[in-house]
């Protein structure tokens, strides 16, 4: 599929898209939260292209390193990974307003900072898992976000001394297995599946579009991906340029 530019022509298609669906699922990646001031990691200034003076940021956020170096882990985490001044912008509003009006079936994210919940919405499934939810890896008590940013070093259980680590998918590690299921399964029901912000580059969260079998899917990412050829609307821009003028 020909990608088209933000023009009043392909906004006024992705309204009537919008319009005429009633099982939309949205499929987002780290491009929906650069509006509320997060980086993402693969452009130019995301956060794979940090200069660490050692291991590069994927190898720190990995759960052998994790292991083997876990305060150096938690200090780049608290540095680089938790925004919690960050706020939810055009895209999670709008979607907050479509699943108010129960037209919004799913949102399936691949971001941690649990901007989708703040903003409103229920049906969300963090394939990563999320910044707010963290637990002891010995006795599995659950801790809020402020017990890993108010920790100095490792931070450790109040009841059994073990480390509270965030309920985030490291690399190495695989996805929770029931959030996937729910995830595919609402993909596969949505007569509308909008992808934006993702250049679908990480499995297996990006298989996962393979299991819609709807009328209409849409791409919306400044960079092409592997679902531009499937997909009938295809906008090249930044996601919240384009939601913005959906409102």
């Amino acid at each position: 599929m020909r990608p088209v530019p933000i023009m009043s022509d392909s906004i006024a298609e992705l309204k009537k898209i919008i319009e005429r669906s009633r099982r939309i699922v949205f499929f987002g990646g780290a491009g929906v939260s650069t509006a509320s001031g997060i980086p993402d990691f693969r452009s130019e200034d995301g956060i794979c292209s940090l200069d660490t003076g050692g291991a590069s940021p994927e190898e720190i956020l990995s759960a052998v390193y994790f292991t083997l170096h876990t305060a150096e882990f938690f200090d780049f985490y608290r540095r680089y990974m938790v925004h919690p001044e960050a706020e939810p912008n055009v895209i999670h509003r709008y979607l907050y307003r479509l699943e108010k009006e129960d037209r919004l079936r799913g949102i399936v994210t691949q971001n941690i900072d649990g901007l989708h919940r703040m903003a409103g919405n229920k049906r969300v499934y963090e394939l990563h898992g999320s910044i707010h939810e963290n637990y002891c890896v010995d006795c599995e008590k659950s801790y809020p976000l402020e017990k890993i940013m108010e920790s100095g070093g490792v931070p450790r259980c109040d009841k059994c001394g073990g480390i509270v680590r965030p309920w985030v998918v490291l690399y190495g590690e695989m996805p929770d297995k029931y959030t996937g299921i729910g995830a595919c399964r609402e993909i596969s029901g949505a007569d509308c599946l909008i992808v934006a912000g993702t250049s679908l580059q990480v499995e297996p969260a990006a298989s996962y579009i393979d299991y819609f079998t709807g009328r209409d899917l849409v791409v919306i990412n400044k960079e092409p991906t592997p679902a531009d050829e499937r997909a009938n609307l295809v906008i090249r821009g930044d996601a919240a340029e384009v939601f913005a003028q959906l409102t």
